[in-house]
């Protein structure tokens, strides 16, 4: 059956219709929250419906009705009598109705079908009411012939959209673009913009700061629980910390950490990803509640892990050498020239690569030539940890080194973020485009990974050696391997998320957005061209 309130949705825009009903993704923004204020009484059920032939219907409230014949079900908010023997639908609207009085065309079409039903039910039914909360007032809508084929007409339409593989293209330059709850999802002016169907630059829809944050639990032998809303972490009976469930966007523990059943059907009523690291980051694992129901999305890109990622791998190295000759050409302290011209090279050369072997071998060249550089972004304060480092070179599992532990440890927690993005977005996380999948490696995660290590990770370990904030005794060496102590986790993950926070000109869209968005923003674009949406996936390149 097809919710009324869907149809709804479809005449409002059919992209919006497609989102939320085929690919059942939602998400709300104060418009909705409003809207659910509203129908707080509505909601609740009270009065019963006689069968048509057993009397006259009472007021009664939160009522559902079907059509099998159109093929439609709804929750009716009040069904009243008209007084000569007829039902009438009302349906609560937050807002008010258009200029002359006349009620929306897509709340005209949903209080139709309702009306439509209760007559195939055997409900004498003349017309219906739309009660819109911000002027106080009803509207009647008359059945008539003409409104009637209209709305079963529409019906129609909107079935042969969900039919499709992939959705509507969005709406250009459209009003109802900036409050509507899915723009961060479906991203309207950014898929325009590279589909050339608006020569103006994107308006800046997508919040370039989200209230939710993760939440790290790093002490071992905490527990996990939730109560009144909350996510409680305690240790022997002693409460270590609170967060407010609405403001958690993903938790992750660490080590000896145990997590409450409580806790976890909490945040998975929510779509709260739980995920599970080693105590030096290594992610073992994550919960979610039900999976993604976009199963299109995950069948295309199970067809591009077979194919193996033509030009969408090349697009993602690329992005991620031109990212990191970035990085050294605004931190380096001594003379990088022929490097910085070597990786240029090399990214143009991994975008026109017509083999993976010879990606393979681009990547691990770029590699070799940044790692090289690295140590000269690093100030002289720190010479010892940069020294180490150019002897050592790139090594883990474990790191031997300061400097490769701080890689090694801000790299897992950027493949966390997004796992957890991925798993939001309806992608598998293991089904990998440039990574070579195998058993406990997310793949996907990793090549997104690849763009936003120079811009996120490194930048991050750069920071925190040349202030200071990190210094040899936050490392601890056993048996030739070097870790992170507990300070020092802490001090890398408060500067992390300081990263993620930072605001940036986006250099295609041109809005200010933060790094955490922007990881977002890729994977719904990575989305996009998985399923053909847009033409070509463009990574994260700053300038």
């Amino acid at each position: 059956m097809l919710p009324a309130r869907m149809v709804n949705e479809f005449v409002y825009c059919p992209r919006l219709f497609y989102l939320e009903w085929v690919e059942a993704r939602f998400a709300d923004n104060d418009d909705t929250r409003l809207g659910q204020q509203i129908h707080r009484n509505v909601d609740r059920a009270s009065g019963a419906v006689p069968l048509p032939e057993d009397g006259p219907v009472k007021a009664t409230r939160s009522v559902t009705v079907s059509s099998p014949r159109l093929g439609v079900i709804s929750k009716l908010d009040l069904l009243e009598s008209d007084g000569a023997g007829a039902v009438v639908p009302i349906d609560y609207k937050k807002g008010k109705p258009q200029s002359d009085g006349s009620p929306w065309p897509s709340d005209e079409v949903q209080v139709c079908l309702q009306a439509l039903a209760l007559r195939d039910n055997g409900y004498p039914c003349t017309h219906a009411e739309l009660y819109y909360a911000a002027t106080r007032q009803r509207v009647r809508i008359d059945l008539t012939a003409e409104r009637i084929a209209r709305v079963e007409a529409i019906v129609a339409d909107a079935r042969s959209v969900a039919e499709h593989s992939t959705a509507p293209l969005p709406l250009v330059d459209s009003p109802k673009c900036v409050r509507c709850p899915l723009v961060g999802l479906c991203l309207p002016d950014e898929t325009n913009a590279i589909l050339s169907r608006r020569d103006q630059p994107p308006r800046p829809l997508v919040p370039s700061a989200p209230d939710q944050r993760p939440v790290y639990v790093t002490e071992p032998g905490s527990f996990v629980g939730v109560r009144s809303g909350r996510l409680d972490v305690t240790r022997d009976n002693e409460k270590l910390a609170s967060f407010r469930l609405i403001d958690v966007a993903q938790l992750a523990v660490f080590g000896r950490v145990q997590v409450s059943t409580q806790a976890l059907q909490a945040c998975f009523a929510r779509q709260i990803p739980v995920l599970w690291l080693s105590t030096g980051g290594w992610l073992h694992g994550y919960a979610l509640g039900q999976p993604p129901k976009y199963a299109e999305l995950r069948r295309r890109q199970t067809a591009m892990h077979a194919q193996g990622g033509t030009g969408l791998a090349q697009s993602i190295i690329g992005g991620k050498i031109l990212n990191a000759r970035t990085l050294l050409r605004r931190n380096t302290r001594g003379d990088v020239e022929a490097t910085l011209a070597s990786l240029k090279r090399l990214a143009g050369q991994a975008r026109s690569a017509e083999t993976f072997p010879t990606l393979l071998g681009i990547e691990g060249t770029a590699a070799r030539l940044y790692f090289a550089a690295f140590p000269a972004m690093i100030a002289p304060a720190a010479d010892e940890i940069a020294h180490t480092f150019s002897q050592l070179g790139r090594n883990r599992r474990p790191p031997t080194d300061p400097l490769n532990a701080l890689l090694s440890f801000c790299y897992a927690m950027l493949t966390k973020d997004l796992v957890a993005i991925t798993l939001g977005v309806g992608l598998d996380p293991y089904l990998g485009i440039y990574h070579r999948s195998r058993h406990g490696r997310p793949a996907l995660a990793l090549d997104l990974a690849e763009e936003f290590r120079p811009l996120i990770a490194d930048s991050v370990v750069v920071g925190l050696l040349n202030n200071g904030e990190i210094n040899d005794s936050d490392f601890l060496r056993r048996a030739g391997a070097v870790s992170l102590t507990a300070d020092g986790r802490r001090t890398v993950l408060r500067a992390y998320e300081r990263r993620l926070d930072t605001e940036i000109r986006h250099p295609v869209f041109g809005y200010r957005i933060s790094y955490r968005r922007v990881m977002d923003v890729q994977a719904r674009l990575l989305a996009g061209a998985l399923v053909g949406e847009i033409p070509e996936y463009k990574p994260m390149i700053t300038r």
